[in-house]
């Protein structure tokens, strides 16, 4: 059983996880089922029968784990209503952060966060402390209109302060260590792979497939990233990778002995030869 809306995305991610692990449990959805039509009543019902309600906040939806707090629902609905500041539980507002920058550094081994500014931490521990340095600063407050999978559109903030710092960092990372090509597929991939499991397809078959070339990617995303916080901003202050494939040598403007720029004729003529064709095609046609 589960106390999922019928309106919502959750509902079809318990429920497809139970059909991949255990196909023959019967599922129970109340929200389904019974004759509560909305959260007052619900409130009203459990008020009634002693039951306490696990939330701060009574005002809006609310999910919250290690890796983030949402909120839905009351004046949010209304996408023309910012949300208040008295909402979050997590995070400061930016312009309640500290009027200092925060400098924070995060090492990876083979795209895995390992330790905060220095100190290895486990797993948990980690993220924690990345929550408490994001919610101080103020970022990973993120306020958007997403695509629910049964149709309809649904406005939600979320509060996800350590979260957003080890994106932000691990996307540094991939920025030196990984080529040209391997990191605009990835991008594309992680496209596909966000949606099956928004959509609650995590143990399908081609969500296990993108993993497992994700996982290969990350092989070389090892080294350091520092980021600068400020009043919910994250932005790069530094990057290093004993994997890095950024050469100095190679990209300066100043003198080099190791790139022959006349060789940048040649490709470009080759890599234009398609487009050249065409326009004297067109030019002989009488094309416009």
């Amino acid at each position: 059983a589960h106390g999922a809306t019928g309106k919502g995305n959750d509902q079809v991610r318990f429920e497809l996880s139970v059909k991949a692990l255990a196909p023959n449990i019967k599922l129970i959805a109340p929200w389904r089922e019974w004759e509560l039509r909305s959260r007052e009543q619900e409130i009203a019902y459990a008020e009634k029968h002693g039951i306490p309600i696990a939330t701060e906040n009574k005002t809006y939806s609310m999910d919250r784990n290690i890796w983030h707090l949402s909120h839905e629902g009351s004046d949010l609905e209304d996408p023309w209503n910012a949300p208040k500041n008295s909402m979050y539980l997590i995070s400061k507002a930016p312009e309640n952060a500290p009027d200092e920058a925060e400098y924070v550094t995060i090492d990876f081994e083979k795209g895995i966060p390992v330790a905060v500014n220095g100190e290895k931490l486990a797993p948990v521990a980690l993220l924690e402390k990345l929550n408490e340095i994001g919610a101080k600063n103020g970022v990973g407050i993120t306020d958007i209109v997403e695509n629910r999978l049964v149709g309809m559109k649904s406005r939600g903030v979320y509060e996800n302060p350590g979260g957003a710092i080890l994106y932000a960092a691990h996307q540094e990372l991939e920025y030196l260590c990984l080529d040209r090509q391997t990191l605009h597929y990835k991008e594309t991939v992680a496209i596909k792979y966000a949606e099956l499991v928004y959509d609650g397809m995590w143990f399908s078959q081609l969500r296990e497939a993108l993993a497992a070339f994700v996982d290969a990617t990350q092989e070389t995303v090892t080294g350091t990233v520092k980021l600068k916080l400020y009043k919910g901003n994250i932005c790069p202050a530094g990057a290093k990778s004993p994997y890095s494939l950024y050469s100095q040598e190679f990209v300066t403007f100043e003198e080099d002995d190791v790139y022959n720029q006349a060789d940048a004729t040649g490709f470009i003529n080759l890599f234009g030869l398609p487009l050249k064709v065409r326009a004297l095609m067109k030019e002989k046609a009488g094309l416009k």
